[in-house]
């Protein structure tokens, strides 16, 4: 019997605790390695990004190649596969860090070392490296004893998402993208948002309310919700708590993050990025991250800032990047309209009874 290390992201972890942990695949170019392992072999498993030990699994064949989908919905890279048998699997929470005192000073490639000396990292490379018998003994029963009743050690559960990466799919291909946070803006006690967050949350709010008045479903982030109440005072708010849309989940969260969604039934009518920040960058990033996710989503994309910034906003749709979309330029798909613009469309008469089209005439395109 042998140990080899088997490497997981925290997104194959997760798809790997989802599943009946039966079987455990790599990728082709590893097929070599693979063609080593025995039957009675362990794998001990590694969390990359979050540098945890997170299990033990015991391999029940030799080696055989297998295409079908197990986590991804086609094109699911790790061809090379073993049956398995579950020895120990930990909960996120209970994996033990590399870096804990007991198993930093126990290894062999790690013992002696500088926690910053990034040399014992060789060892973690690839997938299927063997481990020796003192380090692999060690680890098995640290982490089958961690399962019966082990420490924990705390997640931040914010920062782990933003470690985990998402599948999307492209017309060829399954690829892996990110998707990443703004920093959410938080009002400490008893302090007041700065002038330009208030006015941004205001904008966002007279959004809110003439979508609603015109019949939209609305969509707020969940972190904006408190902030965009406290001036949208309706007693009718209808406001969405999941949005109930059918696309992937990297999709998903790149829509969940927009800051203004009208939605008619099971589509979305327009999106709205409110800018109060310093840079205008991040919310014509998310509409170009969306269309690249969805290039023929049909959605009506607006940048709404402050009138001086209007040519700023310009700028930014008009870059190569954005402009040398596969679909077409982002320019052709995301306009401008101005806080000033918004406070008027709020103050018209009968919004009930105007079609959402009454925007079209206050909003500009990048020339």
């Amino acid at each position: 019997m042998a140990y080899y290390l088997d490497l997981f992201s925290p997104e194959t972890y997760e798809a790997f605790s989802k599943s009946q942990r039966s079987v455990s695949g790599f990728r082709e170019r590893q097929q070599n390695a693979a063609s080593k392992i025995k039957p009675g072999d362990k794998l001990l498993c590694y969390m990359t990004k979050l540098s945890r030990w997170i299990g033990v699994l015991e391999v029940q064949s030799e080696f055989y190649k297998d295409d079908s989908p197990i986590f991804y919905p086609k094109d699911d890279p790790f061809i090379i596969r073993f049956k398995v048998k579950s020895i120990a699997w930990l909960p996120k929470e209970k994996a033990v860090p590399i870096h804990d005192e007991q198993v930093w000073n126990q290894l062999s490639f790690t013992r002696g070392l500088e926690r910053s000396n990034p040399h014992w990292t060789g060892k973690f490379r690839c997938s299927l490296n063997p481990i020796s018998d003192v380090d692999g003994g060690f680890l098995e029963e640290l982490i089958v004893a961690q399962l019966r009743d082990g420490r924990t050690y705390p997640i931040d559960d914010e920062e782990y998402e933003r470690l985990v990466t998402h599948k999307a799919h492209r017309l060829d291909k399954l690829v892996t993208v990110s998707v990443p946070k703004d920093q959410e803006f938080v009002s400490p006690p008893q302090i007041h948002p700065q002038p330009e967050v208030r006015e941004s949350i205001r904008i966002q709010a007279l959004l809110a309310n003439i979508g609603a008045q015109m019949g939209f479903k609305i969509w707020i982030p969940k972190s904006d919700r408190n902030s965009v109440f406290t001036e949208w005072r309706s007693e009718a708010r209808p406001v969405l708590e999941t949005l109930p849309l059918n696309y992937d989940e990297a999709t998903i969260k790149t829509i969940e993050q927009i800051d203004m969604l009208w939605l008619s039934g099971r589509s979305i009518v327009r999106a709205f990025e409110v800018e109060h920040t310093t840079s205008i960058y991040s919310g014509i990033l998310r509409m170009a991250d969306l269309l690249a996710l969805q290039p023929n989503m049909n959605i009506k994309l607006h940048i709404v800032a402050p009138h001086a910034r209007r040519e700023k906003v310009f700028q930014e749709l008009l870059r190569p990047v954005f402009s040398l979309l596969d679909q077409a330029p982002l320019s052709e798909r995301c306009t401008f309209i101005s806080y000033d613009s918004v406070e008027e469309i709020a103050k018209q008469k009968h919004l009930a009874h105007l079609s959402d089209t009454v925007l079209d005439e206050y909003t500009e395109e990048a020339e």
